[in-house]
């Protein structure tokens, strides 16, 4: 199993109104992993200014400008509650883009991707941020080439996160590539989360995405994410949401804006994608467990709500895990 070189030592970029849980997820995960599993890892937190740093919370951390290490492995820059915030850090730009050229690879999390980008460091490459602002920072950093829809994106030595929680995702796959696949799970089961996300998984939700109030719509998507493999008719999820048919279907559009079939497409799309892009299973086999039936069917499904192919899909995301 590799280990962990002697020497990677970590710098994780803050600012004043940083978001304390992009900083928080990652270190925590690479702290798990020097404490518990002999990793070498050598983590500082770092600003452009140096010492105590407030963050958007009201919490203030202590910072080196240049911590005592000549060697700088990895610079991970952390996110800020909205992009706005990142308006004002010039200084914090300027530091990034002169130590930058030291790190052996370059990461941010969340709304961090700004400043990456700000420091003219993802021109070029492929990046992500939260999907709230993904529009945002392809309209002011036009060369980047912004993915709205990934967990976490690794470009070369370049890796970008989505919202918040994503950047424990990319501290895991990166405890992956230096320490192993099970010191990366064990890190993992610490943490009390499922083994990282693949960097080609949604950032979105059906079930987030369709919002429906608690109560028996709520309920019925509930059953019906656990039924895939059933039919699924109106008239089945109206008995179990104990209302006429008719009347359940215009309860559902009125509280989801989609109707009982599109929803159950939805749901379906979801539980496919993880098999798509994570395994090498047939995807005629995948389409039969999510309850598609048929492989034209699914494929039908994910060109309407991705945009791709189930075929697409899967190439698009061992690029992304191999590049």
């Amino acid at each position: 199993m590799p280990q962990a070189d002697l020497s990677r030592s970590i710098w994780f970029v803050v600012f004043p109104g940083f978001e304390l849980l992009d900083l928080g997820g990652a270190l925590c995960a690479f702290n798990l992993a020097v404490d518990f599993y002999g990793a070498a890892y050598d983590v500082h937190i770092v600003s452009a200014t140096g010492g105590m740093i407030r963050g958007s919370s009201g919490v203030e951390i202590k910072t080196v400008r240049s911590p005592s290490t000549n060697h700088l492995d990895t610079l991970m820059v952390v996110g800020a509650p909205t992009a706005e915030i990142l308006d004002d850090q010039t200084q914090t730009a300027a530091f990034i883009r002169t130590v930058a050229i030291r790190a052996r690879r370059k990461a941010s999390v969340c709304t961090g991707a700004f400043l990456l980008a700000k420091a003219g460091l993802l021109n070029g490459h492929r990046a992500t941020t939260h999907w709230r602002y993904t529009a945002e920072l392809q309209r002011r950093y036009p060369l980047i080439k912004v993915d709205a829809d990934r967990i976490f994106i690794r470009d070369d030595a370049l890796w970008t996160s989505a919202g918040i929680t994503a950047g424990i995702d990319l501290a895991l796959a990166m405890i992956e590539e230096d320490c192993g696949i099970e010191i990366s799970k064990a890190v993992a089961r610490d943490l009390v989360v499922d083994h990282r996300r693949s960097g080609g998984q949604s950032q979105f939700s059906t079930m987030l995405a369709l919002e429906p109030a608690p109560g028996r719509i709520r309920d019925c998507l509930a059953y019906a994410r656990t039924h895939l493999r059933e039919r699924l008719s109106v008239e089945q999820l109206a008995e179990v949401a104990r209302i006429s048919p008719r009347q359940f279907a215009r309860q559902f559009v009125a509280e989801t804006g989609e109707t009982p079939a599109r929803a159950v497409e939805r749901l379906r799309c979801e539980a496919a994608i993880p098999r798509i892009e994570g395994s090498s299973a047939p995807l005629e086999q995948i389409a039969e467990q999510v309850g598609f039936g048929d492989l034209e069917r699914m494929r039908r499904v994910c060109i309407r709500i991705y945009g791709q192919s189930p075929q697409a899909l899967r190439r698009r995301a061992r690029s992304v895990e191999t590049v």
